[in-house]
This record gives structure tokens, C-alpha cells and sequence, in this order.
């Protein structure tokens, strides 16, 4: 079972590097079709499913879907430790099968499991849990799954933009470290040294603080006119920061996902209209 999943981790992790919309470490999506957006999915089965029901790639191939944020949360073992890394092979599963539609883009979490840092949340440190689940599972072969997990999460792009000038990723950096954050880390090969703390992929992952002035610096940075993103919560599913920014996520009931045509310019507030409650799918 476990070379299994090292297999499967490794298909991942070559579909993830030969994705035709892929450019450096940006997701260009292309001119015609549609996209599903997720956020944050830390976990949570049955809002995953619920995104892959609707974005049902099988009949509908046009359409392109984007993940991030899959491990830390949801379910949890007898022991009460993170199994989020079950919900995060169905995902690389999905990938493999749709190499060129599914995308993953990196989160926060995910930098902490590649640079085995702390990372809290329901007050509990998710690395630590995570491993001792996956251990109690694989026993002797849980460090080789480890560090498949490892590999194919640095193998996730940073963000996606669409033709349209909308640019989603994870976060983006604080108003107060943007001038630390080299954009040029979009194109080039990333390190391991990219994603500690100061790294510009670690910025870009865990910033939780913009102004209208920072949002107005990664437009320019970015060519992009409205922003997408992730990682802070959202007890209503989502919010509207500033006019350009909308943050959502799809961990809990009152998750979200989104969908746009590629081949359409929004405003802020008409993608607002395109926000679907995963409570509202079957």
C-alpha cells in the first residue's frame, strides 16, 4: 500500500511539472473555458468532494479546477491526529487523472510541512499531529511517505493568472515585508531557502495584512487588476477587503468556491456574484 501512494505522489509530482499551463512557477490559465476556484481545503472530505462534483472535469472540458491548502484538518484518527493526508492523496489522484485542468497552488500549511515548522490551528500543532498519524498508518514506510509528501508539495506553482487579470494565489505578502518579497520568485527555480520566514515564497504564502497601497504594488508586480486569495478565515464563507481583493476559503459549512469564464472581464462585485456556497451543492 505504501509504494502505492509513493507512486501515486510521484505521477503527481510529474503532472504537476509538465502542466501545460504552467510557466516558471505561474499558472496561465488559457482564453476560452471556465474556472472553479477553491480555497482552503485543510482537510475537509466532503467540501472537496462537494468541488469535484461541480467542477465535474469529466463532462466538462473546458473547464479548469484549482486546489490549495489540502492537508491540516478535517478528520481525525482514533487516536485524534490529523488525516488530512488521505484527503490530500484523493487530490494528487485527481491531478494525475486531469494533469492539464487540476491545479495546485502552494499554501502556508504547506510550506510548514516542507520546512518542518510549527504551524497552529484549533490550538493544536498540525505538523506533529499529522506525522503521528501518518506514521500510526505506515509505520516503518511513513518517513518514505513523508518525504513523497514533501516533494509533491514543492512541486505546487505559487499562483495562477487568467487572461482576464484575475490572479489568484494562496495570500499575499504583508503591507510591512513587501519590499523584503522579490516577484522575480514567480519564474525562477524555487529553494528550500525561498520558503522560511523572510523567503519570498513564505511571504507570499502567509501574509495577512494588505492596504490599498500593497494591493496596488502586486498589481503592478503581477499585471493584474483583481486578486483572489486564501488562508485568512472566513466565518461567512468570504469577504471584500478593498475593491480589487476578495479572500474566501472552503474549510467549513459556510465554505465557498468560485467559478468565472475565462474569456470574461469582471469587476469585484460581479465575481462576487459568481461565489457558490458548497452547502448549496448536492
Amino acid at each position: 500500500m505504501a509504494q502505492s501512494i509513493i507512486d501515486l505522489l510521484n505521477k503527481g509530482i510529474e503532472a504537476n511539472k509538465t502542466d501545460k499551463c504552467l510557466h516558471g512557477n505561474l499558472i496561465y490559465l488559457p482564453s476560452q473555458g471556465s474556472l472553479v476556484i477553491s480555497g482552503d481545503i485543510h482537510g475537509h472530505r466532503r467540501n472537496f468532494e462537494k468541488i469535484k462534483t461541480y467542477a465535474d472535469l469529466g463532462n466538462n472540458p473546458l473547464r479548469h479546477l484549482i486546489l490549495q491548502e489540502i492537508i491540516h484538518g478535517g478528520p481525525q484518527d482514533e487516536e485524534g491526529d490529523c488525516i488530512s493526508y488521505k484527503t490530500l492523496f484523493d487530490a494528487v489522484d485527481y491531478k494525475v487523472r486531469f494533469p492539464h485542468r487540476v491545479h495546485f497552488i502552494m499554501g502556508n500549511h504547506d510550506t510548514a510541512f516542507i520546512t518542518d515548522s510549527e504551524v497552529m490551528k484549533d490550538g493544536k500543532e498540525m505538523n506533529r499531529s499529522l506525522c503521528a498519524a501518518i506514521r500510526r498508518e505506515f509505520q516503518e514506510d511513513s518517513t518514505s511517505i513523508e518525504l513523497s509528501m514533501c516533494e509533491f508539495l514543492m512541486s505546487q506553482p505559487l499562483a495562477a493568472i487568467c487572461p482576464n487579470r484575475i490572479w489568484i494565489s494562496h495570500s499575499l505578502p504583508n503591507t510591512y515585508s513587501i519590499d523584503k518579497f522579490d516577484p522575480s520568485i514567480i519564474d525562477k527555480e524555487l529553494q528550500s531557502e525561498d520558503l522560511l520566514k523572510n523567503g519570498s515564497v513564505y511571504l507570499l504564502t502567509w501574509g495577512r495584512k494588505f492596504s490599498k497601497e500593497s494591493i496596488q504594488k502586486m498589481s503592478e508586480y503581477f499585471d493584474a487588476d483583481i486578486f483572489i486569495l486564501a488562508h485568512q478565515p472566513q466565518p461567512n464563507g468570504w469577504a471584500k477587503p478593498y475593491e480589487n481583493l476578495i479572500i474566501f476559503t472552503s474549510d467549513h459549512d459556510h465554505g465557498c468556491l468560485i467559478e468565472i469564464e475565462l474569456s470574461t472581464t469582471y469587476t469585484t462585485d460581479e465575481i462576487i456574484n459568481h461565489i457558490r456556497p458548497l452547502a448549496s451543492i448536492a
